[in-house]
């Protein structure tokens, strides 16, 4: 038989999904997923024209400089699009290729999972979006995080301790809840060990917070654009 993907109506209903995928034929999952696509593009743009993650660009109005601060915005903004695109292409058919060769589940289970993963990736990013637009400030870590008690507690300051608060940042509400969806359909679809499958998986997610965590914290991103959208040269 064949059933038509909805997402809506199997978000909480995953269960029945997952039974469907085992017993039946699915369709209008690309049109979905590419929905998903399409909104996860806009809100990185949204936040990129809002202003999150732009303080770097800064130097160019207080010199003044408004075409070559234009410039750094459009160029920023191109950026941005370009690393949604590949931050959402890597999280839906990346992962999934992954968890497909490693725990031999199918294909098409994999990318399932991760349709519902990136959602949950995509929602997270627009409710921190939306409550800093509310407030009208931005911070360095996740409202949904452990990453504002690591820097309550750790100091005062991000500059000290900065690995330990960007890995704090990565453990969030919805990690939990990925580990919960990732490990419903690797159960479903493996003959692995239940423990063992959600050992994994929480090993995973924290070799991945301590990756991005190192990248975050040693990697000067925003000299590295302001060094580009300057040409390499200094505003003087």
């Amino acid at each position: 038989m064949i059933f038509d993907f909805k997402f809506w109506h199997y978000f909480t209903r995953q269960g029945e999904l997952i039974h469907n995928l085992q017993e039946n034929e699915m369709r209008k999952f690309n049109q979905r997923l590419a929905w998903i696509f399409v909104l996860g593009v806009l809100l990185f743009a949204l936040r990129e024209i809002w202003g999150m993650n732009t303080s770097s660009l800064t130097p160019y109005l207080t010199e003044a400089s408004w075409d070559a601060y234009t410039l750094a915005r459009w160029t920023s903004l191109a950026g941005t699009l370009i690393w949604a695109g590949f931050y959402l292409a890597f999280h839906s058919y990346g992962v999934a290729f992954l968890f497909s060769k490693l725990t031999k589940m199918t294909f098409r289970a994999a990318i399932v999972m991760q349709a519902y993963v990136v959602a949950l990736l995509v929602i997270e990013k627009a409710l921190t979006f939306f409550l800093f637009a509310v407030t009208g400030f931005t911070m360095p870590v996740s409202l949904f995080s452990f990453g504002p008690l690591a820097v309550t507690f750790l100091d005062n300051t991000l500059m000290n301790h900065s690995f330990l608060i960007f890995f704090f940042n990565q453990l969030t509400i919805f990690t939990s809840l990925i580990i919960a969806v990732q490990y419903r359909y690797v159960r479903s679809f493996t003959a692995f060990s239940p423990k063992l499958i959600l050992l994994l998986l929480i090993l995973i997610h924290i070799v991945a917070a301590l990756a991005i965590a190192a990248f975050s914290a040693y990697v000067p991103l925003g000299e590295m654009l302001s060094d580009f959208t300057r040409g390499g040269a200094s505003i003087e």
